[in-house]
């Protein structure tokens, strides 16, 4: 019998390299942020491997080829091969091959790995709107600008479908967020006055692929997204790792639906090594670790606090799980943000270093 998922109240006491055969991780924000990887996360990938659990890769981020971005990883220190990697492109361009049929013309706006996955999907890509595309496949780009934007909004508005490998509103830099397809995708709607059909995560279809190219019994899906990542998991019925190295931070994850809540909470990836502690309801609070959080009246703000004081002797998130428990408690159904009151030093800095409303 298959043991029950991992939850962020449960927890999990053994690492998830223990719990789960197959790591489906994201790619920007989690294994690396720009050119450079996330501090010890090759390390961290390499250990997990050790351990028996196989990786693949899964990016929104539509710009490189499989080839490309295979290269990129092994470069960081995490050996990989095209088939390792899915990208939002090959999502696309399957969809798009299976409405309009082999050697349908198709106008790509974003990276060359947009270009390429259409190709090899047996697409006939174009490069202007006089061109009658039957469909604009848009992915992200660094250099996509004005030009390639005018030729989707003339072809779209010409009657092309409007497809977009992910509507993600940024990416992640050593800069802080910058703007993602999801922006510029924008750019063309407002224009042409239609909605894209997206074909990127949260669609479970590039979770499902990954799966079944690694034949994962247990997956576990890593990310740094709340409505990409963590939705998608939940969408293609697997677990989900929350990393904080990228895009989300406490307060949106504490802010998050039920459909975007993550099962487990780490800083970064090699949370796969580490036991998870449970979140646990003890004389009207949650606690988790040396932390609690406690509701104050019906629809009050939550009491945090560190018992005895002192330093976390965790991975520095405890207080936060015990937090995320405690309002999810409240909210089960819907979207709510928190307000959080620290009753001791230990607690104020740790509301101060999330950003967390008082």
């Amino acid at each position: 019998m298959t043991a029950p998922e991992p939850s962020l109240a449960t927890g999990t006491a053994r690492p998830p390299t223990a719990v789960f055969d197959v790591a489906l991780l994201d790619l920007d924000g989690v294994v690396y942020v720009g050119p450079d990887a996330v501090p010890g996360v090759p390390e961290a990938l390499a250990a997990a491997r050790t351990a028996g659990m196989r990786l693949g890769f899964v990016t929104n981020n539509a710009s490189r080829t499989p080839e490309e971005v295979a290269g990129h990883l092994t470069a960081l220190g995490v050996p990989a091969g095209p088939t390792d990697v899915i990208t939002s492109s090959q999502a696309a361009a399957t969809v798009v091959a299976e409405r309009l049929g082999a050697g349908a013309r198709v106008l790509p706006v974003g990276g060359p790995g947009v270009a390429a996955a259409l190709r090899a999907a047996g697409l006939t890509p174009v490069t202007r709107a006089e061109d009658e595309p039957a469909a604009v496949v848009q992915g992200y780009g660094r250099e996509v600008g004005w030009v390639q934007l005018a030729e989707a909004v003339v072809a779209v508005r010409n009657g092309a479908e409007h497809v977009a490998t992910n509507a993600d509103a940024t990416i992640p830099s050593p800069r802080g967020p910058l703007p993602g397809n999801g922006a510029m995708v924008g750019v063309v709607s407002a224009v042409t006055g239609r909605r894209p059909l997206v074909t990127g995560k949260p669609d479970p279809a590039m979770h499902a692929e990954c799966v079944r190219r690694t034949a994962a019994r247990r997956p576990l899906v890593v990310g740094d997204r709340l409505d990409t990542d963590i939705e998608g998991g939940q969408r293609a019925g697997a677990a989900s790792l929350l990393v904080l190295s990228g895009v989300t931070q406490p307060p949106a994850l504490l802010a998050a639906g039920p459909h975007q809540r993550p099962d487990l909470l780490s800083a970064d990836a090699a949370g796969l090594l580490r036991a998870h502690p449970a979140v646990l309801r003890n004389a009207g609070a949650w606690r988790c670790g040396r932390w609690w959080a406690r509701p104050v009246g019906e629809g009050g703000p939550l009491q945090l606090g560190c018992d005895p004081p002192g330093a976390d002797t965790g991975d520095g998130l405890d207080g936060l799980r015990a937090v995320c428990v405690a309002h999810w408690v409240q909210h089960p159904g819907t979207a709510a943000p928190a307000r959080v009151r620290a009753v001791d030093r230990a607690a104020a800095a740790a509301v101060r270093s999330w950003a967390l409303p008082g």
